[in-house]
């Protein structure tokens, strides 16, 4: 089986990993992270009020009936404008991975989303006002029409600066920085000029229809919703941890895919909790940190289990690996578990390496579904949060993530401890093996 993978299947997630398109998506969402951070938890120290009554009254008492209008315009400049900072972010990387600085490619490409957003929106009572538009053209709504126009336009601008008969050389002693603006000025206006015509075409093809909305009605929301099932997060878990076996970071490999669905789901989520919506049926489940929250408790593959199940069964052969593993396992780190113990290319500790998370999550996803847990509604915690703490956080607030955090973390305790013991006895009948045979001394 591991040679079928190594011969078959690595190649081409090793080529699908570092695909320069899913790397700058991921890059990009992941050097966001301040940003989502400090906007999660300035929506979660507002809806706190909600949930722990005297924390309400006490901040109420220090800064008045407007206390929440910090948090609210954290909220404004962080989650209301996230596909902005995407579309610069993905740029960015994108145009550095062609050997580009990056500079000019992430304005141009921002120009050309820009122009593609409706100049007039409605107002109430109206017919339309010019230059009313309305954030959700910005925000995650807008997250994949930002990604699909970042990777295009960073595209053409890099291919077409590379056209020598587009490139204005000026005198050496010109400032390299002006230099460098004229020698992607022609580069820079035909991008933009192009992506005009072609939004002008796309709205004379679908009727008016602009390309974000367009998006969102024929694949953003079936594609939402397709990913936000259980099927799909067994899956997803299931790859993650089948790349992890054969030695590849399952987590980086799919993050160009996953990190989007799941930054949208839990921005959404995050809109909906700092609106106040009540019913909890209109909150997604697989959102934001819900897997670093409830199923990758001490890193991939639940280990902070398999720790707690090493000290329960008392092992002395583990103690060095516990000593090693436990403080980083803590914090959500498992490398030194991983190729250490090793678990990786480990057909016995594979078992319940890929079992446990699985279970886990179809534990985590229905506790949510039948409203026995509180949903994320935190759009990005560190992942480096300890267990419990990760729930709590991640679900607004509420110790019923805290509950099933450490609920879960209890199944993947039984389900490695028998496998702690099948490895022990095993150890033990290959030393006896290798052991000498006592030969009897003869008395003279």
């Amino acid at each position: 089986m591991m040679t079928f993978i190594e011969k078959y299947i690595m190649p081409y997630a090793m080529k699908f990993g570092n695909n320069r398109h899913l790397l700058a998506i991921r890059d990009a969402l992941i050097g966001m992270i301040a940003i989502t951070m400090v906007g999660s938890f300035a929506v979660l120290f507002n809806n706190l009020g909600e949930i722990i009554k005297p924390y309400g009254r006490l901040m109420e008492s220090i800064f008045g009936e407007s206390w929440k209008t910090l948090g609210g315009d954290i909220w404004w400049g962080t989650f209301a404008f996230l596909t902005i900072f995407d579309v610069f972010g993905i740029s960015h990387r994108l145009a550095k991975s062609y050997g580009d600085d990056g500079f000019e490619a992430m304005l141009v490409a921002a120009a050309c989303f820009f122009l593609l957003v409706p100049q007039v929106g409605q107002v109430p009572d109206t017919e339309g006002v010019w230059g009313f538009i309305g954030y959700g053209y910005f925000n995650a709504t807008a997250l994949f029409t930002g990604i699909v126009v970042a990777l295009l336009a960073t595209e053409v601008f890099i291919r077409l600066s590379r056209v020598k008969a587009f490139i204005i050389r000026l005198p050496d002693g010109v400032p390299p920085a002006v230099a460098g603006a004229f020698a992607k000025l022609v580069p820079g206006m035909l991008t933009i000029f192009i992506f005009g015509v072609a939004g002008l075409l796309f709205r004379k093809m679908t009727n008016g229809e602009f390309l974000n909305d367009w998006l969102n009605a024929t694949l953003v929301a079936p594609l939402t919703n397709a990913a936000d099932s259980l099927p799909f997060a067994i899956l997803i878990v299931f790859l993650v941890h089948g790349f992890w076996a054969v030695g590849l970071h399952g987590p980086n490999i799919l993050g160009g895919v996953t990190t989007p669905l799941f930054t949208s789901l839990g921005t959404k989520n995050t809109d909906l909790y700092a609106q106040g919506v009540a019913d909890l049926d209109k909150y997604a489940i697989l959102a934001g940190p819900f897997l670093d929250a409830f199923v990758y408790l001490g890193g991939s593959g639940a280990t902070l289990g398999l720790i707690i199940a090493m000290f329960i069964a008392g092992r002395k052969r583990h103690k060095q690996m516990l000593a090693l593993g436990t403080p980083p396992g803590i914090f959500q780190i498992n490398e030194p578990l991983l190729f250490g113990l090793p678990i990786v290319l480990n057909p016995i500790w594979l078992i319940p390496f890929i079992s446990a998370p699985v279970i886990m999550t179809v534990v985590a996803y229905l506790a949510i579904k039948w409203g026995l847990v509180y949903p994320v509604v935190v759009a990005s915690i560190p992942w480096v949060t300890p267990a419990g703490i990760g729930g709590y956080l991640a679900t607004g607030g509420h110790i019923s993530g805290a509950v099933l955090a450490l609920v879960n973390l209890a199944i993947s305790i039984v389900i490695y401890l028998p496998f702690i013991y099948v490895t022990g006895k095993m150890d033990e009948k290959k030393l006896k093996q290798v052991q000498p045979e006592q030969t009897p001394t003869i008395q003279g």
